[in-house]
């Protein structure tokens, strides 16, 4: 353990081997003043990830982390968004089309070549495609040219995909020095590319979630994807159609946004759906209120990795209906933490949340193993995980003399 002070103002599952010097000569008596200061003081980690002007799951996890992070006085923790804002009347760049990208590629370019100088370890997290290459990239390489320990946090469903059509990628991944991912599903699809990855689960703040027994069941139903394709949002709509032809009091809200919007709110018309309300884009601190008006919750991706969403319906006491997709069959159990269906299969979705509308015993199981299997996703339960690798990694970097010295600034803690 690193003896630490509190330097805060402000915001799997494989067991690592301590890293160890080589050589006595990592410790030579010139390097003594490097090694004490960098023993003594807290680790210096340096999240790089989207903000929350970018809706989705990563962004969602990063504040998550970063909130919980500053709390512990063993850490020094700052935040560099992927997609920083402009300053002041230069915004409205930000707003138009390919000169959007061009201006905060080149600013958060910037602040990387600034910030990361001053940090013992690099938190990068990262989507796939182009997303990959426009944030983690250069996250990765300006962090090698530093000499900085780096752990790419991969989150993309689409891992398998993006591995084999952008075989690039995966040595800009060997440059890395750990990569973590949120599930065992991603860890397997690692393993295909010959990629050591290990899991840390995401985490959900139980405490924000209220569980309540549904009883009875009501045809109250819950869905809160992006409007993108992956997530295929109109076979959610598609099924609730078929469960009002049986119960036509059945409500649906439809929480989100994205690209897909228009087209989503025509087949909902389309489809001649009832007691359907689209609701726009949710702050995370307000979901708990729309999980405790809901009774099901509908998730029907055909692509996925491990959406925090079904683990807040968990948490929330919500039996869950959801497709197979990606890594979604290592958090759900089929019958026993909730029901899956193939993807894109809309009379499954519908059959099998009425079967829990009609079967209250098995509603009330599904729901209560659910609540259970939310221990694993405390933050109690990953948070040591990640003060080991931070702690670790930071260990590695002594011995290797590149743990920098002196004060982060002000404006970075």
């Amino acid at each position: 353990m690193l003896f630490v002070r509190n330097m805060n103002h402000g915001i799997p599952h494989q067991r690592m081997q301590e890293v160890r010097p080589k050589n006595r000569e990592a410790f030579a008596p010139h390097d003594d003043a490097v090694t004490r200061e960098a023993i003594t003081r807290p680790v210096r980690v340096l999240i790089v990830a989207p903000s929350l002007d970018i809706l989705g799951g990563q962004a969602v996890q990063a504040a998550r982390l970063l909130a919980r992070l500053h709390e512990d006085p063993s850490l020094e923790v700052g935040f560099l968004p992927v997609n920083p804002r402009l300053p002041g009347v230069l915004r409205m760049l930000q707003s138009i089309k390919y000169v959007r990208t061009v201006v905060t590629s080149l600013l958060y370019i910037a602040a990387l070549l600034m910030r990361v100088r001053v940090y013992d370890c690099i938190h990068i997290f990262s989507a796939s495609y182009f997303s990959f290459v426009l944030a983690p990239t250069p996250a990765i390489l300006i962090s090698k040219l530093y000499g900085k320990k780096t752990i790419l946090n991969y989150r993309s469903g689409e891992a398998e995909d993006h591995l084999t059509r952008w075989r690039t990628a995966i040595r800009t991944i060997h440059l890395v020095d750990e990569i973590v991912v949120p599930s065992g599903y991603l860890v397997d699809v690692f393993k295909r590319f010959g990629l050591h990855a290990h899991a840390i689960f995401n985490f959900v703040d139980a405490s924000r979630f209220r569980f309540s027994e549904r009883r009875p069941l009501r045809p109250v139903f819950l869905s809160n994807r992006n409007f993108e394709p992956l997530y295929n949002v109109g076979c959610t709509l598609r099924a609730f159609a078929v469960i009002q032809q049986s119960f036509p009091e059945a409500r649906l809200t439809v929480a989100g946004d994205g690209s897909q919007r228009a087209a989503l709110e025509d087949l909902s018309r389309e489809l001649g759906l009832r007691n359907t309300e689209f609701i726009g884009r949710v702050q995370p601190e307000k979901m708990y209120e729309l999980y405790d008006d809901a009774d099901i919750y509908l998730n029907s991706p055909n692509i996925d990795n491990m959406p925090g969403s079904i683990i807040e319906a968990f948490a929330s006491g919500l039996p869950v209906v959801t497709t197979d997709a990606g890594g979604i069959p290592y958090i759900v159990t089929h019958e026993q933490t909730g029901l899956l269906v193939r993807c894109g299969d809309h009379q499954a979705m519908a059959a099998a949340a009425i079967r829990l509308l009609e079967e209250s015993a098995l509603a009330e199981r599904v729901a209560h193993n659910a609540h259970e299997e939310c221990r694993k996703y405390a933050w109690t339960s990953v948070r040591g995980e990640w003060l080991k690798l931070y702690e670790e990694l930071t260990r590695a970097g002594i011995s290797e003399g590149s743990v920098t010295t002196g004060s982060v600034p002000v404006e970075d803690r």
